[in-house]
């Protein structure tokens, strides 16, 4: 991978354009604080590696070891200065305007969250009321919560390195979202997070709607594997999976999944789990799988292993929709009016699902440590929610073990993560892995995957 060795200094376009000596100062101090630079550094990184194909975090961090980027004060404001920068991220000398603003949003959202969230007693996150205070401060300081519009953003979910057919497909009902006036919003990388946001472009382009919102919500530890993608025109940064889940689900109006592997696994189990609790029954949120023929089987195995673990009640709180993107969009567009409709009754805000009970089991930052995924507890008799968050807890350590650098190291350093649980489950998750590896979604199709767990009947 080519790298441009020169220094190159941007300047704030949209964001932090207006600021006061003291800020600037701050911003400085924040962005090279020992503990927030290395996340600062990563992150910027990969908004700068847009476009690479690379599904390696420890590999790109090798490639581009040498990279640094600082905070210049000026009396005006700041300067971004950066130096052995992917070369990709430039035209003709100048950095890509989109990639210029997404650099402003990672600088912006790691100083917030260092020291306005973590660093600030009004937010308890120690409780579940203080974690969703806080997820609402970040998307609200990120400009993600638009007051006076009806619902209309529409959250994505699928893999990054899906097949060319399933890509298409993606775009497809993306295009019918648009035509239909809805906004996107995905996990921001490549896959079935651009694909929705590339075929809505179209849409709101005949349309004639200019205001298109294609909203990126990542998080530290997995950006470096899933770079923005260029479509991108909100992007925010949570401090964790946790909270960026929760970020999709208290923003968003509706979600369709489209194919994936382990990680959409977690975010289908996550919306599962908080739908399954007893105090959110009667709350609607739109829930579509949907893919081309050729994911009929991912879907069906999906299903299946939905069924043998949550059961029929959990099969009942989405729609599986195969090979017909119009109808994925009517769908959609009827369950937003009845998101309007309830919101409106209960006095709930239309840009933020402040109603919605998320248990804190699905809030706590989960370490997938070997010791933290051995003592998950996976049986039969717990509640269906209680189950699906402690096997939404389950994939992210897979996630983590597949993808992000500190999971990596570790199954380097120990071996693979050892998951017990009952014969059953265990059987059924066996299922549905193997048929991950056996149609490449674990890893970019072309590359051996190596398990990074092992399963265990208790």
């Amino acid at each position: 991978m080519s790298k441009n060795t020169e220094i190159t200094r941007i300047t704030p376009h949209g964001h932090m354009e207006i600021l006061s000596h003291l800020e600037v100062e701050q911003l400085k101090q924040n962005s090279e604080h020992f503990g927030s630079y290395d996340t600062y550094r990563r992150c910027s990184l990969a908004v700068l590696n847009v476009g690479s194909i690379i599904d390696d975090t420890t590999q790109v961090l090798k490639e581009y070891s040498d990279f640094n980027i600082r905070v210049i004060p000026q009396e005006r404001g700041i300067k971004l200065e950066f130096e052995n920068a992917p070369d990709s991220a430039f035209v003709d000398g100048d950095v890509i305007t989109g990639i210029q603003e997404q650099l402003f949003s990672v600088l912006r959202d790691i100083v917030y969250v260092k020291s306005e969230i973590e660093s600030n007693q009004i937010f308890d996150l120690d409780t579940a009321e203080g974690i969703t205070n806080a997820v609402f401060h970040i998307l609200r300081n990120a400009g993600v919560l638009v007051p006076n519009t009806d619902p209309s953003l529409v959250v994505c979910w699928g893999g990054h390195s899906i097949g060319r057919g399933e890509y298409d497909y993606s775009k497809e009902v993306g295009y019918e979202l648009g035509l239909r006036g809805l906004n996107i919003c995905t996990g921001c990388g490549p896959g079935a997070m651009k694909g929705p946001m590339k075929g809505a472009t179209i849409g709101h382009s005949k349309q004639r709607i200019y205001s298109g919102r294609y909203v990126g919500m990542t998080e530290p530890g997995i950006i470096a594997a899933e770079s923005p993608n260029p479509i991108v025109n909100e992007l925010v940064i949570m401090p964790d999976i946790e909270k960026r889940l929760e970020g999709f689900v208290r923003a968003g109006h509706a979600i369709v999944v489209f194919p994936g592997g382990v990680g959409t696994a977690e975010e289908i189990l996550y919306i599962l789990g908080i739908l399954l609790n007893p105090e959110n029954v009667k709350i609607p949120f739109p829930l579509i799988f949907s893919g081309p023929e050729e994911s009929r089987d991912y879907f069906e195995q999906i299903d299946e292993f939905i069924k043998l673990v949550l059961g029929k009640q959990a099969q009942e709180l989405y729609q599986i929709i195969i090979g017909d993107p119009a109808k994925v969009a009517r769908e959609v567009s009827a369950g937003m009016e009845s998101v309007r409709n309830f919101r409106r009754e209960n006095s709930d805000a239309y840009y933020f699902n402040w109603i919605l009970e998320i248990d804190k089991s699905f809030q706590v930052p989960f370490r997938p440590t070997h010791e933290n995924v051995a003592g998950l507890e996976i049986r039969r008799n717990m509640p269906s929610h209680k189950l699906a968050a402690n096997l939404r807890q389950l994939f992210s350590a897979i996630v983590a073990g597949n993808v992000k650098q500190d999971g990596i190291a570790a199954i380097q350093q120990h071996g693979p993560f050892e998951i017990r649980g009952d014969k059953e489950i265990m059987h059924a998750l066996d299922t549905l892995l193997k048929s991950f590896i056996k149609q490449q979604r674990m890893k970019i199709p072309g590359t051996r995957y190596s398990p990074c767990y092992k399963l265990i009947e208790d």
